[in-house]
């Protein structure tokens, strides 16, 4: 039987599966919120946003602050991110590109990411991984949750076969509203709450992903 591979998509989380870009994020917002005045963040204090809305995010970041100024101040610290990661990257989890590589000779690659607009753009062009990517979608660009952007992707892309890889409980839940399989980045930021396929290195991608699409 001959296999269209060309319909077979793999979406990523970026956060703790592709990149960190944790300690670039902090040291740019604490620039805007000292700014503010507000309170700064430590990098553990970022893990635990990881996998958030943006809304959720602000909230967290800001608590007790009007809507306005929360907003004001919230979209300042996106907007000097993203500045700051288009001059400065973040960490490549090791044997990245390699993989990307590979896999992108089989199969379709997309990104589908809980942030602001240009946030995956920056990872994209500071490491000139687009080359690699089919399509990407955000929260900042829709306004959707990601589970809802998942399944915008695949109808979007007409994908027959697709998983996501993520690293937080919050990937997984979003794979099971899209209703396609989950494979946890373990080696990430997060654990999940059941038993799924799982990766410890990014690295195994191309074998797990051959393995995935095999059997269904």
């Amino acid at each position: 039987m001959n296999v269209n591979r060309n319909k077979y998509g793999i979406l990523f989380d970026l956060d703790g599966t592709l990149w960190d870009s944790s300690a670039g994020v902090v040291k740019a917002w604490n620039i805007i919120l000292e700014k503010y005045g507000k309170t700064k963040i430590s990098i553990d204090d970022m893990h635990g946003y990881m996998g958030k809305t943006m809304k959720v995010i602000a909230e967290l970041l800001l608590p007790g602050e009007t809507d306005e100024s929360r907003n004001t101040i919230f979209e300042e610290c996106c907007q000097y991110e993203n500045e700051y990661l288009n001059q400065n990257g973040g960490i490549l989890f090791d044997g990245l590109e390699v993989t990307l590589n590979k896999l992108y000779r089989k199969y379709q690659l997309f990104i589908v990411s809980n942030c602001q607009v240009g946030y995956i753009e920056s990872f994209l062009n500071y490491h000139q991984l687009g080359k690699y990517f089919t399509d990407i979608e955000s929260y900042g660009n829709t306004g959707m949750e990601k589970g809802d952007n998942i399944k915008l992707v695949v109808d979007r892309n007409q994908l027959d076969k697709a998983f996501y890889l993520g690293d937080v409980q919050g990937d997984l839940d979003s794979a099971d509203y899209a209703g396609i399989p989950f494979v946890h980045a373990a080696y990430g930021f997060g654990t999940v709450n059941r038993d799924v396929e799982k990766i410890d290195s990014i690295t195994e991608l191309v074998k797990c992903a051959d393995k995935m699409f095999a059997s269904r």
